[in-house]
């Protein structure tokens, strides 16, 4: 059996106070990680605070740490604190992030939703009607003040996770709720969640108009449909703008601190670096960072689309490979480049397998899967996975220069064909392999907020969902859902 390899980490608690850290394993999360340091760091390191590492996929630009599977074996840390932490080591030297976006959310729809606390005399009431609904069978009848507090509860609790669940993620939320408390089953539905999951529906969707009035951007985005005052304007259930491909902060608010004329002044000081011959990679980064929301709210709030050319024009930047990959974590929380061929190199033996059985049935010659080079597998796969998927990639594998193709693109950004796989940037050179260009593109779809290609889709939902594990709880159905089964068969 293979040793277990220790984290070698440099933690930076200060701006120039760093401390070595050796971890025999790999903490179970990033909560469990941040209780270690505190305890080795006593008393250097207290209050709240959250880490950041230098990630390569970024030239070494700090990424927040959400999933403890990005910490790297041997790599640097930093604590960065709120500029509101008055703790006693929040010192002047401690890092803060200048001017950081204000993500809504970390992460997306839990694997096991985990229900809230109800305050300490409604967990009492609960507590009582669990004891009695053991004893007797006897359900608990709720007052309506005390029902409308655990939906509300309920109800910021789901909104935490996503603003407008599907019904099936109601559906698990009404689970958990009468799994952990049986006295509050209702008698509609042969499992009690029926008359909850409604409730769930109705409180979640007020609680989205409270926050649409105090200006939330992600659900403020979709007021002003047709009401009484308004007859023609658009039907309330139509063209809602919500993520489609599980985007964690699909839009956000702008930075507390920020000012659209500020966001502005600092848009155009990117024009600027990235004219330079020399470019300042951090501060670009920074930039782009600080100015996510804005640039958010261009490309998703806008009532008509912009243009590619000009989303291009205005964000110089995201001609940059780093800051295409920079907006995606910012976006989904998760780095792109090391899940992607992480995942892809894992399930590519076993979808050259199925291509390959495929290929004897129906009398192909099939010696182009007998591959060794690793950039070689990856194209072969990326190749073959749209035909077996019976998607149409004959206007997919074409070669030709983005800028030429920037400057012809007349079309809005939620109809593009996403057809191009070998960039060549105007101040990055792009891509030279097949699996990279075709990485870059999925990381525009999300920083472009474009729809997948309709001749691809089912390739794209793949990568989505299998490759990348982005999940938006829709299940997947027919090939999709065959190719998912076969692969874990093998």
């Amino acid at each position: 059996m293979a040793a277990t390899q220790n984290h070698m980490l440099r933690v930076y608690v200060t701006r120039d106070t760093a401390l070595k850290l050796t971890l025999l394993e790999r903490p179970k999360s990033v909560e469990e990680l941040k209780e270690i340091m505190q305890e080795r760091f006593k008393p250097r390191l207290d209050g709240d605070f959250s880490l950041h590492y230098e990630d390569p996929d970024f030239d070494g630009d700090l990424c927040l740490l959400v999933d403890i599977q990005e910490l790297p074996l041997k790599g640097t840390l930093r604590v960065v604190r709120s500029e509101g932490d008055t703790s006693s080591t929040a010192s002047s030297d401690t890092l803060i992030l200048p001017h950081g976006p204000a993500l809504q959310r970390q992460k997306s729809w839990p694997d096991h939703f985990v229900v809230p606390g109800f305050g300490y005399e409604m967990e009492h009431i609960l507590e009582e009607g669990n004891r009695v609904y053991e004893e007797s069978g006897k359900l608990l009848k709720l007052k309506r003040s005390q029902k409308s507090e655990i939906l509300k509860k309920m109800a910021e609790t789901i909104y935490s996770f996503k603003p407008y669940p599907h019904v099936k993620e109601l559906s698990v939320a009404a689970q958990a709720l009468i799994t952990a408390n049986p006295c509050l089953r209702m008698t509609a539905g042969d499992d009690g969640e029926l008359g909850w999951k409604r409730h769930l529906g109705y409180k979640v969707a007020s609680y989205r108009n409270n926050l649409a009035k105090a200006g939330v951007a992600e659900v403020a985005i979709n007021t002003g449909k047709r009401s009484r005052n308004n007859p023609d304007n658009d039907h309330p259930h139509q063209n809602i703008k919500k993520a489609r491909k599980a985007e964690v902060n699909y839009i956000i608010n702008l930075p507390k601190d920020q000012t659209p004329a500020t966001l502005e002044t600092m848009r155009e000081e990117i024009l600027h670096e990235v004219e330079k011959t020399e470019k300042n990679q951090l501060v670009i980064g920074k930039l782009m960072n600080t100015t996510y929301a804005l640039r958010r709210q261009e490309i998703v709030g806008a009532l008509v689309a912009p243009r590619v050319k000009d989303v291009v024009d205005r964000w110089p930047a995201l001609l940059m490979e780093s800051q295409v990959f920079a907006d995606f974590h910012r976006i989904n929380n998760v780095t792109l480049r090391n899940p992607f061929y992480k995942e892809l190199d894992r399930h590519t033996p076993k979808l050259i397998t199925l291509f390959r059985d495929k290929a004897t049935k129906t009398g192909k010659i099939a010696e182009e899967l007998e591959q060794r080079d690793v950039n070689m597998k990856r194209a072969l796969v990326l190749h073959a996975l749209p035909v077996y998927l019976r998607d149409d990639v004959s206007k997919f594998f074409r070669t030709c220069n983005v800028s030429v193709l920037l400057a012809s693109l007349s079309i809005h950004l939620p109809i593009l064909r996403a057809s191009v796989l070998s960039w060549r940037m105007k101040y990055l050179s792009g891509p030279t392999n097949l699996a990279d260009s075709f990485l870059l593109l999925f990381g525009y779809i999300y920083a472009l907020d474009l729809q997948y290609p309709k001749n691809l889709e089912l390739t794209f939902t793949l990568i989505q969902k299998v490759v990348m594990c982005l999940e938006d709880n829709k299940p997947l159905k027919g090939r999709l859902l065959t190719l998912n089964n076969d692969l874990s068969m093998l």
